[in-house]
């Protein structure tokens, strides 16, 4: 019997493929250094945790309204205000189980078939499936390293058809690290307003930020543009909170009823503990988000410094995020341990299997010169990882 043509025609994670078979070897005694994490290696702040065992004890233990309680909308929406000077009311607010469920519903509500989502490229390996998966067509707008990993207006300009329904703007971006400066930012607004076409904000690495950068939100230029952007952040990645799964969206009301209806029937409500933490984390102390930005940054500066030293390999320093594209293309059409390198998934491949470094190639985020590496990870095994990295290639 056939299975759904749709759900057969989506690739799998590349970013969990090689996760998997690294933690396989790990089973099998195999000392393995992952760089593949998409999480920081810091525990939830202990405050939030407490939240969490406090909510319980007082029995908030049931559901919530699908969208989320109004108690953690209103907390959102003093952030937004707050962080971001956007004015938001709570009917605005959609409260999802993580960001990536956000995103789905996003695409949900705004794609019908044939519909064209404008994603800049290299990417997060689960924008172009997402919109697949709501009948939707990803149209992938490559950029290049000497570009920023960042395309230019004249691209984006080009690649609007009467067809386009949105563009997703990742800044800071997984997997590049790269972030869209201001005078970008409205460039890109100026043609969504023109276009009347909707701007999918992914800002969930926005507090993950060096070098004393601050972080822009394209939703606050003007209302036109507020009012055609759907933004999209969370608590995962800002407050070291991946497992607990809070995901919210801030959109005009038509939408976010259209996305409470369709996560009303898909999921109900977020976790209800989870929410009641997130709550605190969002009205809580930034203290501990600068700890944890100020020694990624100090891992960022020795990833960059040491790829750029070995032979062969090359990146550009990232401003944000924990992630680093290493580019690999002096490899390429090169043998190595007897086997030749022709891209970046067998270049990853090779190098678990004969050096027990796991990383996450390109090929997923649509470049197959680079491959990604995070530094969501201890600085030990940030230098054991490359030490071995540099010993491979030097063999």
């Amino acid at each position: 019997m056939e299975l759904s043509r749709r759900a057969l025609s989506i690739s799998p994670s590349s970013t969990l493929v090689i996760d998997a078979k690294a933690k396989k070897m790990r089973l099998e005694g195999v000392d393995v250094i992952g760089f593949g994490a998409g999480e920081p290696d810091f525990d939830t702040p202990m405050h939030i945790k407490e939240a969490a065992i406090k909510a319980i004890n007082e029995g908030y233990t049931k559901y919530t309204p699908a969208s989320g309680m109004s108690e953690l909308k209103e907390a959102v929406c003093r952030k937004l205000k707050r962080d971001n000077g956007l004015e938001y009311k709570p009917e605005n607010i959609v409260i999802s189980n993580g960001a990536k469920h956000s995103l789905a519903n996003i695409f949900q509500a705004i794609c019908n078939p044939g519909d064209e989502v404008i994603v800049p490229c290299p990417c997060w390996v689960s924008y172009p499936e997402m919109i697949k998966m709501a009948d939707g067509i990803p149209v992938m707008l490559k950029a290049t390293e000497e570009e920023g990993f960042k395309p230019s207006v004249d691209k984006f300009l080009n690649a609007v058809t009467e067809k386009t329904k949105a563009i997703i703007i990742n800044s800071p971006s997984n997997p590049t690290g790269m972030i869209y400066t201001e005078e970008e930012l409205r460039e890109i607004a100026k043609i969504a307003v023109d276009k009347k076409i909707y701007i999918i904000s992914d800002e969930i690495y926005e507090k993950l930020l060096y070098d004393n950068l601050k972080h822009v939100s394209i939703a606050s230029f003007s209302e036109e543009i507020k009012n055609l952007t759907i933004l999209v952040n969370g608590v995962s990645k800002s407050y070291s909170m991946t497992g607990w799964r809070i995901g919210y969206t801030a959109s005009n009301e038509k939408i976010a009823c259209v996305m409470t209806n369709i996560q009303s029937h898909f999921t109900s409500n977020p976790n209800t503990i989870a929410q009641m933490a997130a709550l605190v984390a969002l009205d809580g102390d930034n203290g501990v988000i600068d700890a944890m930005v100020a020694e990624f940054a100090k891992r960022r500066d020795y990833m960059v410094k040491r790829i750029n030293s070995i032979e062969g390999l090359s990146c550009i320093k990232p401003n944000g995020a924990f992630y680093v594209m290493m580019n690999i293309s002096k490899l390429i059409g090169k043998e190595i341990k007897g086997v030749k390198i022709t891209d970046s998934d067998v270049f990853a491949n090779v190098l678990l299997e004969k050096a027990n470094v796991a990383l996450v190639p390109g090929s997923g985020f649509g470049t197959d010169i680079h491959v990604r590496l995070s530094y969501a990870t201890s600085f030990e095994n940030i230098a054991e990882g490359l030490n071995r990295i540099e010993k491979f290639l030097n063999e």
